[in-house]
């Protein structure tokens, strides 16, 4: 009798499904749970620049570009206008103090002095016959009062002996009184007569002193006058080189127009553009050093120019001891400016990453060195080598430095 054979549930082909589902599903589960989501992209390691982030010291410092000048530069000005009749001397060479550089004409200018001195003349001449009028007017008024008085002696005699003659009954009362009278007329018209001659003495005294102080302004005006037209050979001021003169002959030059500068050779200067950013950091006293055939040359600034022009503004700095041998003007150098002094810091070397991520964030570089990981950070100050790190980073971390603008948003860059 047959029996009947019953079929198995697991059977092989069972298992094996089950067996490859339940692996499925545990790749699946461990892929939801443990696997990194993060979005990725490839990158060649060569291509990056990887930078090691570091402890010490660091230093708040900008840098610069200097040009060295001349300690002092003297602006040559035109006293005088006029048109330049002749040049001297040409840009670049040497002068002493005195030295004509350029000679100007006015014509003006000599009409003026040549009306002037007509008038001081006449003026000279005016006073000359003043002085001589009143010598003659002095000898014409002692003759008056020398006639006055001799009539008066003899009124006062006739009058004296009428008078005595009179007492003795000789004579009548009136002719004794046309005497008297004769003689009081005389006396009344002596006083009057001085006091015209003193008058008129006073009066001529008044119109010498007048025409005195009026020569005396008119010769003081001659003179300024004399000083103007020496003003139209333009002279160098103070010996040195005479860097530039932007005329030529023929050129009409208006009076108190700069016409170039002489630069005082016995001593430089650097001056320096540095960005408006740090303007409200800069100010005199603050020390800087450049190297020069070799050495260190520290310096200080003296003068802080405020006017910003394109988004810079200027220092003038001079040097702590003697400028070193061989400098010369218009050589430019690159200066290290301190701002604030040197502290411990975590230091994180200057890259083009800053312009991607404005400091919030970078990529560092993971154990394994397969892949760089983006991670938030804080940064404080900077200076032209260095940012000083606040949060996010310790020494020893690799950290890409290296622009990012290839890099998009992914958050792992695998190697």
């Amino acid at each position: 009798m047959d029996r009947k054979i019953e079929k198995k549930y697991w059977n092989k082909k069972r298992i094996t499904w089950v067996s490859v589902g339940s692996v499925l599903g545990l790749l699946l589960l461990y892929n939801l749970i443990f696997a990194d989501h993060r979005s990725k992209l490839n990158v060649e390691k060569d291509k990056i620049t990887i930078s090691t982030v570091t402890k010490g010291s660091f230093d708040v410092y900008i840098a610069v570009t200097a040009v060295v000048q001349p300690l002092k530069t003297i602006r040559l000005d035109a006293i005088e206008g006029g048109y330049v009749a002749q040049k001297f001397l040409e840009g670049g060479s040497m002068v002493k103090a005195g030295d004509s550089i350029l000679r100007l004409e006015n014509q003006r200018l000599m009409m003026d002095f040549v009306n002037r001195e007509t008038e001081i003349y006449r003026l000279i001449n005016e006073l000359q016959n003043t002085r001589l009028q009143l010598k003659q007017d002095k000898f014409s008024m002692e003759k008056s009062l020398s006639d006055l008085d001799y009539q008066l002696a003899q009124a006062k005699d006739l009058y004296d002996r009428n008078e005595k003659l009179f007492k003795d009954k000789v004579i009548a009362q009136q002719e004794f009184i046309k005497t008297k009278l004769d003689y009081e007329r005389l006396k009344q018209q002596r006083d009057i007569e001085v006091q015209s001659q003193q008058f008129q003495l006073e009066n001529s005294r008044l119109q010498i002193h007048q025409l005195e102080g009026t020569i005396s302004r008119t010769q003081r005006n001659l003179e300024m006058m004399k000083d103007n037209l020496s003003n139209l050979v333009v002279r160098a001021p103070v010996s040195g080189q005479l860097s530039s003169i932007d005329v030529e002959i023929g050129t009409n030059i208006n009076a108190g127009q700069n016409i170039g500068q002489i630069d005082d050779l016995d001593g430089f200067k650097m001056r320096a553009e540095i960005d408006e950013h740090y303007i409200s950091r800069v100010f005199t006293g603050l020390k800087g050093n450049f190297e020069f055939n070799g050495k260190s040359n520290e310096l200080v600034i003296t003068k802080v120019y405020p006017e910003v022009k394109n988004g810079r503004f200027e220092v003038d700095l001079n040097f702590t001891k003697d400028a070193p041998d061989g400098i010369r003007r218009g050589q430019s150098s690159p200066i290290r400016l301190e701002l604030g002094k040197s502290s411990e810091a975590v230091l994180l070397p200057i890259g083009g990453f800053y312009s991607d991520t404005g400091g919030n964030w970078v990529y560092v570089v993971d154990k394994s060195g397969n892949k760089a990981v983006k991670r938030k950070i804080t940064l404080g100050q900077k200076n032209p080598q260095f940012f000083e790190v606040l949060e996010g980073l310790e020494p020893g971390d690799q950290v890409i430095t290296s622009s990012y603008e290839n890099f998009g948003d992914k958050e792992v860059l695998q190697f």
